[in-house]
């Protein structure tokens, strides 16, 4: 049976990999589907980008504008638990504790957490330890493993500067350790939720909405995606591959 890890690299700009040494992520993209030109949402944010993934519709309709979170006013089922209705066991490892919004309680199998995400350049390290185990052995159905520390270092330094780009390096190190441990029957999702200019981001600047986005594993061919891709498909492509179709209200597409 598929599994599902979904590797999040926050605030990760597509033309890094023309600057910065990335194999792991240039792995996926050479057996993989992919487009380094996906599309974020606005406000290109972490929260909103995030609750946008797991929810599969644009900010407009769960309603979250800020790194704040906010009860929807008229709901929509995430992600995580659409899977649990169908039976499927999910996991969350992250290290910026926001995130803990994206699913309803009572729908994780396991919630690891650190305050990491500012700890430059090492944050990123202890989420991906506290996975490997778990990883390893198809624990889940479905992984998050978030690592927020480009992000971080694009705030601190800018984006594309070259402690930006060196973070970047030392974080697709820990994606080359996550994709060495995944059994072979597992798909791996991995993308960035918004890019950056300067030292912020959250507007329409094609620098902070332009993504790369990648799903490879069994039975994906390996393309360049000619067509659009945005946050919304990712809930969807991740439901499709575990077999559970994608919720009616969700505005996204499978993208395998």
């Amino acid at each position: 049976m598929t599994k599902v890890v979904f590797v999040m690299i926050d605030g990760l700009r597509p033309d890094a990999l023309d600057h910065a040494s990335l194999p792991g992520l240039r792995s996926l993209l050479d057996r993989g589907a992919y487009s380094l030109r996906a599309s974020s949402v606005m406000p290109s944010m972490t929260l909103p980008c995030h609750m946008s993934i797991f929810h599969s519709v644009p900010p407009s309709r769960h309603g979250i504008l800020s790194n704040e979170y906010a009860p929807q006013v008229r709901p929509i089922r995430g992600l995580v638990e659409h899977l649990n209705s169908a039976g499927k066991q999910s996991a969350f490892f992250t290290n910026w504790e926001e995130l803990r919004d994206l699913s309803r309680p009572s729908n994780l199998q396991m919630s690891w957490y650190a305050n990491e995400s500012y700890n430059l350049p090492m944050g990123d390290e202890l989420v991906t330890d506290a996975a490997l185990p778990y990883l390893s052995r198809g624990a889940f159905d479905f992984t998050f493993v978030y690592l927020g520390t480009v992000d971080t270092s694009g705030h601190a330094f800018g984006w594309m500067s070259a402690e930006y780009l060196q973070q970047a390096e030392r974080v697709d190190k820990q994606l080359v350790r996550i994709i060495d441990a995944l059994p072979a029957d597992t798909a791996i999702i991995c993308h960035a939720d918004h890019g950056g200019h300067e030292r912020t981001h959250g507007t329409e600047m094609p620098e902070d909405m332009t993504i790369p986005w990648v799903c490879a594993g069994a039975g994906i061919a390996a393309r360049e995606i000619t067509e659009s891709v945005s946050l919304l498909d990712t809930a969807p492509t991740a439901s499709a591959l575990l077999g559970v179709p994608p919720w009616k209200e969700w505005e996204g597409r499978s993208v395998v």
